[in-house]
């Protein structure tokens, strides 16, 4: 019971300490609250929101998983945004390139993708267990490289092809596209959101239930003591970057195989950031990931509402900051109360401490 409260009582008081943050921010704004709040759940049930919430979702989750990947092994890889830029313009070129029966085309721009993904992480991967280069550094480094790199693949005299005033990447063939539901009105669902939940299902049971998920857990508390255990920590860096830089170029896909089927100058940017933040709230465990990209993706589309109430739309990214901010002095909180009451449990019982309960 206490190891479950562990869990949901950071996050839960994360969440509740930024609503009342940004109701303060509101307050002293000369907004209500009450409306802009209200405001934001009446939005769900109108238009596409909430479709847009559910792929918005599928999306996060792929990224927070990929950060989440790293962060088993005490690795910070935060060029999650960087490496799904780029596998996104190499996934596009290749699927709008190629012509192949439907189902084959569509499985041939998935692993263009993660191997994309894979081999740009690669970089920092091996600088980190050759050279000893710290991953932040360099992921970081990685991530501005992305930029240009995305830029001139899809520059006329390269890969892309102007379209009125946008330079984007041939489309890909319907052949290579990914079919989602259709909710009439309401929107359509990307297909991909199941392949994310399969991710999740997957990762749970690496971490969980395999041998390589044990040595990256213990390799990630001390490597020191992997080593000790035959565990190879430098082989377990390498592998889980490439495996974090491949689940980060999926990252994409929802949006690529199902709505946009090419990629622009417009592509949708700063993912693999926010899943920096969800694999925090989560706490890398695949149920409370799924919690905050789920959350993540609300505040994202409902916030759209605001102006309709007269309040900034920001006050959404002082939520999300908050929450973020407020999950790691939770987590800190709760960590040491517990702490305190283990000590105070094992002296009663060794007789240390003074008169049981």
């Amino acid at each position: 019971m206490g190891n479950l409260r562990g869990k949901l009582l950071p996050p839960a008081l994360a969440i509740v300490f930024s609503m009342l943050l940004c109701g303060v921010a509101l307050v002293i704004s000369g907004a209500n609250p009450l409306s802009a709040f209200g405001a934001m759940m009446s939005q769900v049930g109108k238009g596409t929101t909430l479709v847009d919430i559910i792929n918005s979702t599928g999306i996060y989750y792929i990224a927070a998983l990929a950060v989440a990947i790293g962060f088993q092994m005490n690795l910070f890889n935060i060029g999650v945004e960087g490496q799904y830029r780029v596998a996104a313009v190499i996934a596009a070129v290749v699927g709008g390139s190629i012509v192949l029966p439907p189902g084959i085309h569509t499985l041939v721009i998935i692993i263009v993708a993660a191997l994309a993904g894979a081999a740009w992480a690669a970089i920092p991967a091996i600088l980190k267990v050759t050279r000893g280069v710290n991953e932040v550094i360099s992921t970081i480094m990685m991530n501005g490289l992305a930029i240009g790199f995305s830029a001139y693949l899809i520059r006329r005299d390269v890969f892309g092809e102007l379209r009125g005033n946008n330079i984007r990447t041939a489309e890909i063939p319907e052949s290579g596209w990914m079919p989602g539901i259709s909710f009439g009105g309401s929107g359509t669902m990307f297909g991909f959101i199941f392949v994310a939940v399969a991710l999740g299902i997957g990762y749970w049971i690496m971490m969980n239930r395999t041998r390589f998920g044990f040595e990256l857990r213990a390799s990630g508390e001390s490597s020191t003591a992997a080593s000790a255990g035959g565990v190879n920590a430098k082989k377990m860096v390498l592998v889980s970057m490439l495996l974090s830089g491949a689940i980060a170029g999926l990252i994409s896909l929802p949006e690529l195989l199902g709505r946009d089927h090419t990629f622009s100058l417009n592509f949708t940017a700063g993912i693999g950031f926010s899943g920096i933040a969800i694999a925090l709230l989560g706490r890398n465990h695949p149920g409370g990931i799924a919690f905050g990209a789920l959350l993540w993706a609300f505040l994202d589309k409902s916030g759209l509402a605001l102006d309709n109430v007269g309040v900034p739309r920001e006050i959404v990214t002082i939520m999300q900051g908050s929450i973020v901010l407020s999950v790691v002095v939770a987590y800190e909180v709760v960590r040491r109360v517990e702490l305190a009451a283990e000590q105070r449990r094992v002296g009663r019982e060794l007789g240390t401490v003074g008169g049981a309960a």
